[in-house]
């Protein structure tokens, strides 16, 4: 039995449903605020490395070379290389904050006007059935 991502744009959280018959799927309503029209999102289902592999690479002093924390654009190649060594795709949001501090933009200006991560996955780790 599969199991299907969604977000609800209301409460802009991300929900993972466990689908018994795939043929017969519809997509769900949201279990916190009721809202229908989910967006599926894309999982990834394919990992090149282990979880141990891919922590040991992050863990290695290597990765850290060269970030500047006074320069925006060195915070954003950074975050770039990270979410691509996470091997999972990443939010919208998330390349916006990037594009934001290569062109500049102070971190602290960002996360201002962008308030709160946006998409969060839902921290009681609870499978909901769709």
């Amino acid at each position: 039995m599969p199991i299907y991502e969604y977000a609800c744009d209301n409460c802009r959280k991300i929900y993972s449903f466990l689908v018994r018959s795939p043929s017969e799927h519809r997509t769900p309503k949201c279990p916190k605020c009721g809202k229908r029209g989910m967006k599926r999102m894309l999982s990834s289902f394919g990992i090149s490395h282990t979880d141990e592999d891919r922590m040991e690479k992050l863990s290695d002093p290597s990765m850290f070379s060269g970030i500047d924390e006074n320069d925006p654009k060195s915070l954003a190649r950074f975050m770039r290389k990270m979410g691509k060594e996470l091997g999972e795709e990443m939010p919208e949001e998330f390349d916006e904050m990037c594009r934001r501090l290569e062109a500049g933009e102070s971190p602290e200006d960002i996360e201002q006007s962008m308030g709160e991560a946006p998409y969060a996955s839902d921290d009681s780790g609870k499978l909901y059935e769709g």
